[in-house]
């Protein structure tokens, strides 16, 4: 199967910074491609250059066949992109901005009525309030209106559900599934964990590089050892009589809970780590076997990368 979106060896320095670390991957139709990574790992670098408003050290990429160097015009007029900010027209109605951009792009909201109906319904209530005074979820289904009302051939969506509301994200992304479904392409980053589940598959990337692409699945399946959750008052306390045993590959706080992450998991490990909490732990605490979630895994590859 051809890819539709390619990218080969981006780097991208700013100063003595390097923002994008020899990034390739590829996108099919008919995908969600979810680039997951914390500020600062090179998301909107990536994007910024992908959808040409930047221009890479080194490195090629194209969009369905057109060269982001020597195509951007054509790239520009086909694709939607909605950039980290909220970046539309605020002194304009809902209404005033889905017309300025389904004229800037010569097309009309009735011509592709059948991508935005489901998002453009919600905001009909709101179509002559403006855009600077809606919600932050309300926003987000605007911007993902506008980018849409071209019909273009692949999505480019730049942490837009940051600093939303749990409902509006869970509603944007059922938008993006059948967005998908229609047979647009869409490439999303995000710095929440918990929906790299609704992608097809997941980036994840850390100081410009990307640590693995995978399925969400494959990525959960691929945890390397066995994880244990420890809870009790004083997270401090276990993690200072483990920090170091060798069969302990990271120590980190996730929650209310100290995660343990082992990559020995016969019966003598467990036992010297039970033996070793029994007798230096002064108050109540609980230790079991956990199943690894996205964090978990990322930290991993994190602490991976280091070495």
């Amino acid at each position: 199967m051809q890819a539709f979106i390619s990218a080969q060896g981006l780097v991208k320095h700013y100063g003595n910074t390097l923002a994008l670390d020899n990034v390739s991957f590829e996108v099919y139709q008919n995908e969600i491609l979810g680039f997951i990574g914390p500020d600062g790992a090179g998301k909107s670098t990536l994007f910024e250059i992908l959808t040409t408003l930047l221009i890479p050290d080194a490195g090629e990429a194209s969009i369905n066949g057109m060269d982001i160097h020597k195509d951007y015009g054509k790239i520009r007029a086909s694709i939607g992109f909605m950039p980290g900010k909220f970046s539309l027209y605020q002194d304009l109605t809902v209404q005033e901005n889905l017309s300025f951009f389904a004229n800037i792009f010569g097309s009309s909201i009735e011509e592709n009525y059948h991508l935005i109906k489901g998002i453009y319904e919600l905001l009909k209530p709101f179509a002559n309030r403006k855009a600077g005074a809606l919600s932050g979820g309300m926003k987000q289904k605007l911007a993902l209106c506008c980018a849409l009302i071209h019909k273009p051939l692949a999505l480019f969506l730049d942490e837009p559900t940051t600093g939303v509301d749990a409902v509006s994200r869970t509603e944007f992304w059922d938008n993006l599934m059948q967005i998908r479904d229609s047979g647009i392409p869409i490439v999303v980053s995000t710095p929440y964990m918990d929906e790299a589940t609704r992608c097809d598959r997941v980036a994840m990337i850390h100081n410009g590089r990307i640590m693995k692409l995978d399925t969400p699945d494959n990525i959960i399946k691929g945890y390397d050892g066995k994880l244990l959750s420890i809870t009790c008052k004083d997270r401090q306390k276990p993690k200072a009589l483990l920090q170091n045993e060798a069969a302990i590959t990271s120590l980190y706080s996730f929650g209310d809970a100290l995660h343990i992450s082992l990559n020995n998991t016969d019966a003598s490990t467990l036992k010297l780590i039970s033996s070793k909490l029994e007798q230096g732990m002064d108050s109540p605490y609980q230790i079991k076997e956990v199943f690894p979630i996205f964090e978990d895994c990322f930290l991993q590859l994190m602490g991976q990368m280091k070495k």
